[in-house]
């Protein structure tokens, strides 16, 4: 069914972009983070692969993204942060204590999930919707 999962670098390659130990290294990092932000994915690059610099970490970031192995989402009130899952309409929920991010799949479950009153002559293909509240761990603190 669909054969082997191609490599890191293969994806690379197949979304036109030059493979470097760098962006092997981020790309990995944050398919294993949790909506990680800038300064932790450096962390993670320069524990695979030795001194990088913060301006190659964002240049690598927004090529991943532009290229679509990557998706940024930028909570109100938060610095951007990254994710590796990719290619479906999934929204995410929002600690408004400890900041928390934890995906959630779309409310419908096709693409977009919400149908806008007025389109207004666009052509809408995605719908972004962030809850937010309180994480497991901050509601049990707030309760006691």
């Amino acid at each position: 069914m669909g054969g082997p999962r191609p490599t890191t670098a293969e994806e690379l390659r197949g979304a036109g972009l030059r493979v470097t130990a760098a962006r092997v290294a981020l790309l990995e990092t944050v398919r294993k983070g949790d909506h990680l932000g800038v300064e932790a994915i450096a962390s993670g690059v320069r524990d695979r692969v030795g001194v990088i610099s913060l301006q190659a970490v964002y240049d690598a970031l927004n090529a991943l993204t532009a290229a679509g192995l990557i998706r940024r989402i930028e909570p109100a009130g938060s610095p951007a942060r990254f994710e590796g899952r990719v290619g479906d309409n999934h929204h995410h929920l929002v600690c408004r204590s400890c900041g928390a991010i934890a995906d959630v799949d779309c409310a419908v479950g096709e693409a977009p999930c919400l149908t806008a009153s007025d389109d207004l002559g666009f052509s809408i293909d995605e719908a972004d919707v962030t809850y937010w509240g309180l994480c497991p761990d901050c509601s049990t603190v707030r309760s006691s």
